[in-house]
């Protein structure tokens, strides 16, 4: 999968946005972290996903799934974008997409009913450091 694929299914999603998370090119979901792209290793990072199924991925295929330092004590594992399907890709994007949907919305979407509006939360300003 090349970086344009991968662009065209995370987009899929609905109420998902190219933004940036910590100055880096992310995809959010309902204004959350949904996923990015590496460019330093062109890995995708992938979240919700428990530390002994990190670990089991990890061992089991070690050419498509790894994790760096940075992740190590959090529910995130990177996939290699060349190795990773479009199938297996979606699926662990859906488990962070309906994560981070609200529930009343959730409840809509999969019912098939009318879709409430979305409101975003301003972001919160940052605590001044007082000495």
């Amino acid at each position: 999968m090349g970086p344009k694929q991968f662009h065209d299914v995370v987009m899929a999603f609905p109420e998902t946005e190219f933004t940036k998370s910590y100055g880096q090119p992310a995809y959010k979901a309902f204004g959350k972290f949904l996923t990015r792209l590496r460019k330093e290793d062109d890995s995708v990072v992938l979240g919700l996903v428990p530390l002994d199924e990190r670990e089991m991925l990890c061992e089991a295929e070690p050419e498509t799934f790894h994790f760096t330092d940075h992740y190590k004590n959090y529910p995130y594992v990177l996939a290699r974008l060349k190795r990773i399907d479009v199938k297996r890709l979606r699926g662990y994007l859906t488990r962070q997409w309906r994560h981070n949907a609200p529930k009343t919305w959730l409840k809509a979407f999969d019912a098939g009913a009318p879709l409430p509006p979305v409101t975003k939360k301003a972001p919160r300003p940052r605590a001044r450091k007082t000495r």
